[in-house]
């Protein structure tokens, strides 16, 4: 699932985008080798027969129901997810049949922290939480890959968004002389 490019505005480049970390698709992972295993081990040891047959369509139903439930469904849930960072904001993406989106203009950005548990450390993730002017405050973003270097990369955005909307003296004296004023810095 593919993040929508017409979320952006005309002069808008994406940066960065990430889905959770892929510590998120292990439990999937080894929810589909135990069903394999568990269908695997039943055609194996169930006698030869009318009633077996029937047993084992039914183990292969019940499994391949946990397998939806247990290994496809997080896996769409964690490739619909998505944590979009461009030069002009930050975009947050979750869900699947029902959307939640979060759109945070880098302008409002106050603060950028990160938090790593001793496991996220060694997986290289963590919890990146961008606190931003408004009523909704904090938003909390989980398991994002490589979180230091996304905390470092937004902070560069924020002050590059800041810089790119300050003028400088220069250009503060164009536009004065352009109005026909003063030259207010000499």
């Amino acid at each position: 699932m593919a993040f929508p490019e017409d979320s952006l505005t005309d002069d808008e480049k994406v940066v960065l985008h990430l889905h959770p970390h892929w510590k998120a698709v292990i439990l999937p992972v080894f929810w589909t080798v135990l069903l394999i295993a568990a269908v695997a081990v039943a055609s194996v040891f169930l006698p030869d027969g009318g009633a077996s047959s029937i047993a084992l369509l039914v183990i292969g139903a019940v499994a391949f129901a946990l397998f939806i439930w247990l290994a496809v469904a997080p896996f769409i849930v964690w490739r619909s997810t998505h944590f979009v960072f461009t030069n002009e904001r930050v975009l947050l993406r979750e869900g699947v049949f029902s959307r939640e989106q979060r759109d945070i203009p880098l302008a409002r950005v106050n603060d950028v922290s990160s938090k790593q548990s001793l496991l996220e450390r060694m997986l290289g993730c963590g919890t990146l939480t961008v606190e931003s002017a408004g009523e909704r405050g904090q938003s909390v973003l989980r398991d994002i890959p490589k979180v230091v270097a996304v905390q470092k990369a937004v902070y560069q955005l924020v002050e590059a968004d800041h810089e790119r909307r300050t003028l400088d003296g220069e250009e503060m004296r164009q536009i004065m002389r352009e109005r026909g004023g003063a030259d207010p810095v000499k």
